[in-house]
């Protein structure tokens, strides 16, 4: 075998039209090396001890340092008329370097290449003795592909979903806590740019997962401030002054804004870490939204405020006639009817469980594997899903899963044919049996171009298509199961840090869980009777990982306020305190809730088809959650031992 490269000097330049030429002899007598990369365990750029020379030092496994000393013994003993012999090391069949052996065979597998070497020269050398058996092919094992409508839309209608969920949040906030509201609007437009700002610098690229971040963004951002409000709220009803009042509401509400908003943190960034593509995309943009929200919502805020009200000449407002009041008067006991929710979760969760084992769910092509197409078909053809189903299962070699998509005439189409097929242009292949059955069933005389391209002119085009192979699908259903799992792990562990009581850690965790099944069982619940998607895929775990992190938020307000009681009233019974706790704070939970339900019915309603899955998954999370912070977290807390032991 013969090889050639072109010869360099030592200063690595290149000397024009010479060349240094290699005649090859394997040991074997065959086109294969007697040796790979695969018996290298190390290689490092090293200097001579003695000299300083830049050397390269080769270390092997035991079966390669066999094999190396009878490499090295042959090439020292030479030819027939006895001159040594380099041993030549390639890279796709090119001479990398042609070493001689200059002091007998190599054992115990630990080898110097010395020689005219610069520094970059060994380090370059030992990179390529590093990799590994080469040529390796590279095989695409996924990949998305939107046409430049869809994408278009997608990102027009979720702008506009931005747009919408912003304008509800300005409005509740202006109407309901008057002057101080506007105060919010304004950190709110800063937290917005805050983002932008750093997305920016940061290089990262906005998907409409992403949107979905700084939209869901939006209403967390106000959560803040609304507990703060409706602590101000509490304190000026008591008797205290402006100043005392807005000092003590904005002190005594920093524990529970940092305990909610350091939970969120922890599953942005498991979502960040664990996450692929996208989802990694979300978690970076909801991180990076929390952050930011804090710092507008507390410090901007609380400078805006002091700036406007400071000297006591002028004054501040925090309500309105017809909220002044609002929510202020609760007096229900909660913990007296904590059976009549534990009634109502257990019938929630054994019908979503039951159909979950009976009727499973829509697991998207992120979590089977396979190749997934959006067609959309010119409105005057009356074209069925199970038409669609029927025809293609002859092309397919079996029944494709075909789904409606809420865009008019557009169906999602996924199928497994061929998907452990990695030779080069299978995609191609895959997407021309698509046409041709379209066509077939159709009679469109579009081409396969044209189809591809998603032309105008077409009656049928290609929005978009994604291939996911069954290595990256196994792959993320064990990220999202490890991000499931170390999420609520974390949770527990920062709530006992924070409380000191396994019980407050048990009742939070026990909660989330209650969240997430139910979430989860609506999906199956649901599934083909609802007018959209309900798949199942990274988008949909993205979701329930922000229920989580948003539902400790309402647990953990109520479970700071129960905190702050106990000490306050330790002659109190602890089922007082707690309905006390509870009714105070229940404002603060139900108002947090309804400005992130603002964004999201937004979302939900004006988003992109792609995004409507996760949309309703939140809306369902968010309701839930509200309800478990009061009617599951707290009570559970106090039948697992309760937050103290009471005195007899």
């Amino acid at each position: 075998m013969w090889s050639y490269k072109p010869h360099q000097d030592y200063t690595t330049k290149l000397v024009s039209n010479q060349y240094e030429l290699y005649a090859i002899k394997t040991v074997t007598g065959s086109d294969k090396a007697p040796l790979d990369g695969e018996v290298v365990t190390d290689a490092s750029a090293t200097q001579d001890q003695v000299t300083g020379e830049p050397q390269v030092s080769l270390v092997m496994n035991a079966t390669g340092a066999k094999k190396w000393a009878e490499l090295t013994q042959k090439a020292f003993e030479g030819n027939a008329e006895g001159q040594k012999r380099e041993i030549a090391i390639s890279l796709d069949n090119e001479v990398v370097t042609a070493p001689g052996v200059n002091n007998g065979a190599i054992t115990g597998g630990s080898s110097v290449i010395s020689g005219s070497f610069n520094v970059q020269e060994t380090v370059d050398l030992s990179n390529i003795l590093e990799v590994g058996k080469l040529p390796a092919k590279t095989k695409i094992i996924q990949e998305s592909n939107v046409g430049p409508s869809l994408g278009k839309s997608n990102i027009s209608k979720s702008l506009n979903s931005l747009l919408i969920g912003f304008g509800l949040v300005m409005l509740f906030m202006v109407l309901y806590y008057a002057g101080a509201g506007i105060v919010s609007i304004l950190a709110l437009f800063a937290n917005i740019i805050f983002i932008l700002g750093s997305l920016s610098s940061f290089g990262t690229v906005l998907t409409l997962p992403g949107i979905a971040g700084i939209v869901l963004t939006i209403g967390m951002a106000v959560d803040a401030n609304v507990i703060i409000y409706e602590r101000v709220k509490e304190e000026l009803r008591s008797g205290k002054s402006m100043l005392e009042s807005i000092q003590e509401g904005f002190g005594h509400s920093y524990s529970a804004i940092i305990d909610a908003n350091v939970t969120t943190i922890i599953t942005a960034l498991l979502l960040s870490y664990f996450g692929i593509g996208p989802i990694k995309g979300f978690g970076v943009v909801l991180t990076i939204g929390v952050l930011s929200s804090m710092l507008t919502a507390v410090l901007l805020t609380k400078m805006l405020i002091d700036g406007w009200v400071s000297g006591g000449k002028r004054n501040i407002t925090f309500w309105n006639s017809g909220t002044k009041d609002a929510l202020s008067t609760l007096n229900i006991d909660w913990v007296g009817k904590r059976k009549i929710a534990y009634f109502i979760s257990g019938t929630l969760l054994v019908a979503g469980l039951v159909s979950i084992f009976t009727r499973g769910f829509d697991l998207g092509v992120d979590f089977q594997g396979g190749h997934s197409y959006n067609v959309q078909f010119d409105a005057n053809q009356k074209v069925t899903a199970d038409d669609l189903r029927n025809k293609l299962a002859t092309v397919f070699e079996a029944s494709p899963v075909v789904k409606v998509v809420d865009t008019e005439n557009t169906f999602n189409i996924t199928t497994s044919y061929l998907i452990n097929d990695n030779s080069e242009g299978i995609e191609e292949k895959v997407a021309g049996k698509l046409h041709e059955g379209l066509t077939g069933m159709t009679g469109s005389k579009i081409s396969f171009d044209q189809f591809k391209a998603g032309d105008a002119q077409g009656d049928m085009k290609l929005l978009s298509s994604s291939k996911v192979g069954p290595t990256v699908a196994d792959d993320i259903k064990k990220s999202s199961f490890y991000a499931g799992i170390f999420a609520l792990v974390a949770i527990f562990l920062y709530i006992l840090f924070r409380f000191s009581r396994w019980q407050y850690s048990a009742g939070a965790v026990i909660a989330l869980f209650h969240d997430a099944l139910i979430t989860i069982g609506f999906f199956s619940l649901l599934k083909g009777i609802v007018p959209f998607s309900l798949e199942i895929d990274q988008a949909f775990i993205a979701a329930i990982l922000t229920v989580i992190g948003y539902s400790i938020n309402d647990t953990v307000i109520v479970f700071d306020r129960i905190r702050e009681n106990l000490g306050l009233h330790p002659n109190k019974s602890q089922s007082e305190v707690i309905n006390e706790s509870i009714n105070r704070t229940f404002s603060r939970t139900t108002f947090t809730s309804l400005t992130t339900l603002f964004v999201v019915i937004g979302l939900f309603l004006f988003g992109g088809a792609s995004i409507k899955g996760f949309a309703f998954a939140l809306l369902v999370g968010i309701v839930i959650g509200t309800y478990s912070s009061i009617f599951i977290a707290t009570p559970l807390m106090i039948d697992l031992g309760g937050a103290r032991a009471d005195k007899k």
